[in-house]
């Protein structure tokens, strides 16, 4: 399998992208970005040098991936989602100060949703769309609004499972069988 790379987007020298991987229009992957395989990267999508993305991960359209940012294998990434990696950022600052930010194994974010830098979100957790996160998100966990909230826990599969703060503790999915494995406080 090869790579498939729109004629309009920039694959820049020293980037590294597996096999079996689609970068559409526009897309901009940066010198130093590592992209696993058989990942979608949508239309207008930044990637900046240094981001690591695992393999089947899916990027929607207008996404912009900054320096510092690590996902995972498995991730939902909606369209227009924006990465922070700076707290203090300011237009004629000498002291940038990149924070790294962690998207875990079969995490989805929704569209339009803000990742302040800093911050890890966890294996299979949900954040909706439009919301702004600033805390880490533990796995299995639904979070939603601004800020980003517990409103409660989701399946593997993405079905929520409990719309309760209290993490469950023994719930079998209505959509996929499974039993749901309980998630951290």
């Amino acid at each position: 399998m090869t790579v498939q790379t729109h004629r309009t987007a920039i694959v820049e020298d020293q980037s590294t992208v597996g096999a079996g991987t689609r970068i559409w229009h526009h897309a901009h992957v940066r010198s130093g970005a590592r992209i696993g395989q058989d990942c979608n990267v949508g239309k207008n999508v930044y990637i900046d040098s240094g981001v690591r993305i695992g393999s089947r991960v899916k990027i929607q359209n207008n996404v912009s991936v900054y320096r510092g940012v690590s996902i995972c294998d498995d991730v939902f990434i909606g369209p227009s989602v924006v990465f922070t990696n700076d707290l203090r950022p300011r237009a004629r600052s000498t002291g940038w100060s990149v924070m790294p930010t962690l998207v875990k194994t079969g995490a989805s974010i929704g569209a339009n949703a803000t990742i302040l830098c800093g911050i890890e979100i966890g294996e299979n957790a949900m954040v909706a769309a439009g919301a702004v996160v600033t805390r880490t998100v533990h796995p299995y966990e639904l979070v939603v609004g601004n800020p980003a909230t517990r409103h409660g826990w989701v399946c593997a599969c993405g079905v929520v499972l409990s719309r309760c703060q209290a993490r469950p503790t023994s719930i079998t999915c209505s959509s996929c069988s499974k039993q749901a494995e309980a998630a951290p406080k």
